[in-house]
Formats: C-alpha cells, sequence, structure tokens
C-alpha cells in the first residue's frame, strides 16, 4: 500500500519552483509531477477537478469501501473510489499499484526540516477517526476523548485535531514539521532567505513574544506547519 498527498495548482511551473525551492526532489512518473523530502510524496495535479488531500493505492478497496457505509458518502471514479471525511479533505482510494517508485530516508532532507505527518482539524473527531480506522489505520497516540490523536498507515500518519484548540490558522490539510527549539530557527530564516511567503508568524509559545513557529503555504493551498514542538 502506498500513500502519497495530493496539491491542486494554480499553475504548474509555480508549483514546480515551490517544492524545488524548498529542496523537495522530483521523482521519475512520466507523466504524473511527484516530489519527495525522503518521507513525504506529494502529487502536484494541475487538473481542475483536482482537490488538497490524499490519495492510497491498494488492489482492491472492496472490502474498506463495505466497512465505510454510514460513515461516509462514497464515490465511484475511474481508478477507485473517493469520499471525504469531517475535516472535509479528500480521499483518493487508488486501485492499483502506482507505476511509479519511490525510495524513503530515514531523514526528510528538504529545507523544512523533520517531516511528522499530515494534520488534520475535524469538526467530528469520532467519524474522522472511524473512516480512518475503517480505511486499515491503526492509533498511535491519543484517544477520541483528547484534544487530538494519531493514526498511522505503514509509516503515512495523520494526526486529528478537535475544533478551536489550534491558537493559530489552520489549512486543511497541512503537513507538520517538528525541529526542536534550537533546529526551528534555522529552519525559519532559511525560509525566509528563500523568500517564500509566510502566511503566518507565531509567536503565542514563546514568553519573549518571539517568532519561533511559522505557517506557509503551496500555491495549492496545503499548509505547513513548520513548529519547535
Amino acid at each position: 500500500m502506498q500513500a502519497i498527498a495530493q496539491s491542486p495548482t494554480n499553475q504548474l511551473e509555480n508549483s514546480i519552483d515551490f517544492y524545488q525551492k524548498l529542496g523537495f526532489k522530483k521523482i521519475d512518473a512520466k507523466d504524473t509531477v511527484l516530489f519527495t523530502d525522503g518521507k513525504l510524496i506529494v502529487e502536484v495535479n494541475p487538473e481542475r477537478s483536482a482537490r488538497a488531500g490524499i490519495k492510497l493505492f491498494k488492489a482492491s478497496w472492496a472490502v474498506e469501501v463495505e466497512k465505510l457505509n454510514g460513515l461516509a458518502a462514497v464515490n465511484i471514479i475511474p481508478n477507485g473510489y473517493l469520499l471525504s471525511d469531517a475535516s472535509g479533505v479528500w480521499i483518493y482510494l487508488i486501485e492499483g499499484e502506482p507505476s511509479w517508485k519511490a525510495e524513503t530516508t530515514k531523514d526528510s532532507f528538504s529545507a523544512l526540516g523533520n517531516y511528522s505527518g499530515l494534520s488534520l482539524e475535524t469538526t467530528d473527531m469520532k467519524r474522522s477517526g472511524a473512516i480512518y480506522e475503517a480505511l486499515g489505520f491503526k492509533i498511535s497516540m491519543g484517544s477520541y476523548d483528547k484534544p487530538y490523536m494519531g493514526f498511522d498507515l505503514n509509516g503515512f500518519g495523520i494526526s486529528l485535531m478537535k475544533p478551536n484548540i489550534c491558537p493559530h490558522m489552520f489549512f486543511n490539510p497541512s503537513f507538520t514539521y517538528f525541529n526542536g527549539k534550537e533546529g526551528n530557527p534555522k529552519v525559519i530564516e532559511k525560509v525566509r532567505s528563500l523568500q517564500i511567503p509566510i502566511a503566518e508568524e507565531i509567536t503565542h509559545f514563546n514568553k519573549e513574544g518571539k517568532v519561533d513557529n511559522i505557517i506557509i503555504r503551496d500555491p495549492g493551498g496545503y499548509g505547513f506547519f513548520l513548529f519547535n514542538d
């Protein structure tokens, strides 16, 4: 099973420039535009019908689709199924293995630092969690009565947050990078030097009012939380 993120784009060249500037490597995938930082794989999709979301590849999703009955409206698409969780994020269930291969690395190597998974803010934690469990994800941290919880499927991590617990902007979906209190200032400095627009400079967690966390966005609207912990 292969899991990737999909990002739409206003102009393909803009997204390619964004990811290459940050040090992501392009994957040889013929007509599909894919980038990786060693841990995260992002498909940049210029089709007007593309939406920010998750793509999961598997030979057959018949069993999982049956489990989703009553949890989500499942739409049939040419190569599989399409649904969304309570966060509104689209989930593409693609039947068949991808035609490309990507090698993973122990550590992510982009300018953004240490990739730590996908973050979603949901208005219904139980329904979102039940959908991911039906798809084969396992709970990796927290529980349904906590403000947040984590899920994992073969190394593809998702964190769910309840509404209004984050004291900063939240773009659904967002990638999270945790770089520690010593490492994150260097990441922020690098992002500034690359002239990547910053969506929000966060001082909430710093007693001295310093910017120690930031949020950026790719041209398709995906958020990037560049946090110290």
